[in-house]
């Protein structure tokens, strides 16, 4: 590790959380953070998270300087606006401070694993600068799903094509 110990990723891959990876939840809620995931955290010189619950049925993870530079932009907004209200509503005041343990593991909260139908196993999805928490098969649900719908994958390809991809 450099001075300073925090890690060191290869260009490209620093603060950007991308993959998918299953990890078991233990009895007491807490599961491990994916390797990958913790190293870039690490990175970041970051050993906290913010989780929320989604707009999607799953949880949304923000590194700690994520979350506070969405708290900025959000206080920003019209306080009266209502659904500025219901963003604070629902995913400000449902947000959880977690920290990771030595062994790189966190525990999510009850409330939290029983919106997202998290029970044994949870599916942490990358995506970008921040992670997804799914479970295993609502997420295979949704794939499913929008990979059968032609409207969807229409509408997918575009946007991939406007990014040139």
């Amino acid at each position: 590790m450099p001075a300073g110990g925090t890690a060191r990723l290869p260009r490209g891959r620093r603060g950007l959380f991308r993959g998918q990876y299953a990890h078991a939840i233990d009895e007491k809620g807490r599961t491990s953070v994916p390797s990958r995931f913790r190293e870039i955290l690490a990175a970041q010189g970051e050993s906290r998270l913010v989780i929320t619950a989604g707009v999607d049925p799953c949880l949304v993870a923000y590194p700690m300087k994520e979350w506070i530079a969405f708290e900025e932009r959000l206080s920003q907004l019209p306080r009266f606006d209502p659904s500025v209200a219901m963003i604070r509503r629902l995913y400000v005041s449902g947000a959880v401070e977690v920290e990771l343990d030595k062994v790189g593991r966190l525990l999510i909260p009850q409330t939290l694993r029983e919106l997202a139908e998290l029970e044994r196993e949870a599916l942490w999805a990358g995506m970008g600068k921040h992670i997804e928490l799914w479970s295993k098969e609502r997420f295979a649900g949704l794939r499913a799903q929008v990979l059968a719908d032609e409207s969807a994958k229409q509408k997918m390809a575009e946007r991939l094509a406007e990014l040139g991809l």
